[in-house]
């Protein structure tokens, strides 16, 4: 595709440009974003653009990670920014849908996200549309880098749902419009943390659970206690992102604001380098420990007609009297369409 060969080349440019780079002066400043969970797939590129920062700054500039929710819990990380705690954080939109609603778009299932490359246009493009700038406004922070997170599937334990009818019934930990769309199904949404779901598969209080495929499976325990997995459901994903502290980013001098958001490309790069490096060693594994699930195209085009559209409408007819809900989703299609056409 052309717009991978161009993020390919801009990689590659940005990488050759860092490395003979001089170093940008500026002030000593020290910053610390929220995480919780261990470092993994989806804090590479931030991790990255930290080394980055402080390697073109010569140690002026530190950014410092903090997991396990050290700072902030993972549900807390937007009332933090607002109240100066720390200078930056990762949320997931679906921990706290009433705190960020826009943003809840990112969530609605069957989404033209799949394709890398225009998921990461896309995603890049609508961090700079006003509903989703303004759900951040509203907590002193600033859209900064899209986690970029891969397709969800299901891994589960009990008997495998081979057939859609099968998920009547299932507690499956699923948030947002894809919650919604296993809930079409039958089953019973659960939004739990992720720190928490192994916990409760250990406990029996939950049959089966959504997360990015295959890393956040296995970097948050679920594959260890999973008997079966789907590899092609594709219902959707989700947005867990880092945002910026907006009083914190305002008072960088002018060369840090512009250093940060010359790394976000090569941030997203990275974070779909680590998902992809994570998918080759984990598959294997899935298949020798557990039941593959694969939906026939069939069964793939029923859920989509009954979990698709109407849970589309009813996002929309829900949020319209808060803020443009029509625009805000149309936008993902428009963007999408013209990443393809370039």
């Amino acid at each position: 595709m052309k717009l991978m060969k161009k993020l390919a080349c801009g990689t590659l440019l940005l990488a050759s440009t860092a490395v003979g780079a001089q170093t940008v002066e500026g002030p000593e400043v020290n910053w610390s974003l929220s995480m919780w969970g261990n470092p993994r797939a989806l804090s590479a590129g931030m991790e990255a653009i930290a080394d980055e920062v402080r390697e073109q700054t010569g140690g002026n500039f530190d950014i410092t990670v903090f997991y396990g929710g050290q700072l902030s819990g993972s549900r807390e990380n937007l009332d933090g920014l607002q109240l100066n705690a720390f200078e930056g954080a990762a949320i997931c939109n679906f921990y706290h849908p009433g705190k960020n609603p826009a943003w809840m778009v990112f969530s609605l299932p069957f989404l033209p996200l799949g394709d890398p490359a225009v998921d990461q246009y896309v995603r890049s493009r609508m961090f700079e549309h006003p509903a989703i700038v303004a759900d951040m406004a509203a907590w002193n922070a600033i859209p900064y880098l899209s986690g970029l997170l891969p397709q969800y599937e299901v891994l589960g334990k009990g008997d495998a749902p081979t057939d859609l009818a099968d998920w009547e019934g299932l507690r499956v930990r699923a948030g947002g419009g894809l919650g919604d769309a296993m809930e079409v199904l039958g089953a019973t949404k659960q939004t739990l943390p992720a720190g928490e779901t192994s916990t409760a598969f250990q406990r029996g209080a939950l049959d089966a659970a959504a997360f990015p495929y295959t890393y956040a499976h296995v970097s948050f325990g679920i594959a260890d206690e999973a008997d079966w997995f789907t590899s092609n459901l594709a219902p959707g994903t989700s947005e867990c992102g880092w945002v910026l502290n907006a009083t914190a980013y305002d008072a960088l001098p002018e060369q840090y604001k512009t250093l940060l958001m010359d790394l976000r490309g090569m941030g997203m790069d990275v974070e779909q380098a680590a998902y992809a490096e994570q998918d080759e060693k984990n598959l294997p594994v899935f298949r020798d420990t557990m039941t593959e699930i694969v939906y026939t195209d069939e069964q793939l085009a029923q859920f989509r007609e009954v979990a698709g559209q109407p849970v589309w409408d009813a996002w929309i007819a829900a949020n319209s009297d808060d803020f443009d809900a029509q625009g805000v989703f149309d936008a993902i299609f428009e963007y999408a369409e013209e990443a393809q056409n370039q």
